[in-house]
């Protein structure tokens, strides 16, 4: 079960370019700004984030990620709702867990469980 939105991702083939759009549009620089990666938090926003290989991932346009207390499960469940993996479960770093799927529309929906 859902604890809500935490980041939505977006493929991007141009990081810098990209880079310098959202930080634009949000008005802050980013809290993270990796070649893999870079992500912005602004104020009544959910994070968003930039991911260079996401095409690559066969991401085709923003992946919503939800925020759950085990992804394990989440995920097991997901796939006996009729989801298809993306991402398995995957340590990104600090313990933070990610992994994605996708629906039966080829939508994109990713979960997150914050380490504890």
């Amino acid at each position: 079960m859902s604890e809500g939105l935490r980041t939505v991702t977006y493929p991007v083939k141009d990081l810098a370019r990209a880079r310098a759009l959202f930080g634009t549009l949000l008005g802050v620089e980013p809290y993270v700004d990796e070649a893999y990666y870079v992500g912005f938090r602004a104020p009544g926003c959910p994070e968003v984030g930039l991911d260079p290989n996401g095409h690559a991932k066969g991401l085709t346009g923003p992946v919503p990620h939800w925020r759950v207390a085990d992804v394990r499960a989440e995920l097991a469940a997901l796939v006996g709702a009729g989801a298809e993996v993306v991402q398995d479960v995957q340590d990104v770093g600090g313990g933070l867990l990610v992994a994605s799927v996708k629906d039966a529309d080829g939508n994109g929906i990713g979960l997150v469980q914050e380490p504890s």
